[in-house]
């Protein structure tokens, strides 16, 4: 009897010196939590308007996502990309 208690225990602190399967880091539910304590970021629709043109932005959080300028007098609009400063415009919008 003995014998058998012993060989239970040294089996259950070789069990729990074995590592873990697989990391913490990669279980779907670390990923999920990792998101929902991400806290929302504001979305901000900015519009300045002079005689000139009227230029629409969206900012998420601090950081611009899209610019958009219209010019007065029926020019077309164009948008211009946040990060290079590039103009582009939509020939054929639907």
């Amino acid at each position: 009897m003995r014998f058998f208690t012993l060989s239970l225990l040294a089996c259950g602190l070789a069990q729990a010196q074995t590592p873990a399967s697989r990391p913490a880091a990669s279980s779907p539910t670390t990923a999920s939590e990792s998101t929902q304590r991400r806290p929302e970021q504001r979305i901000q629709h900015i519009r300045i308007e002079d005689s000139d043109a009227r230029i629409d932005e969206v900012r998420v959080g601090s950081e611009t996502k899209s610019i958009t300028v219209q010019p007065k007098g029926g020019m077309p609009a164009y948008q211009v990309a946040p990060v290079s400063g590039e103009r582009s415009w939509k020939i054929l919008g639907f």
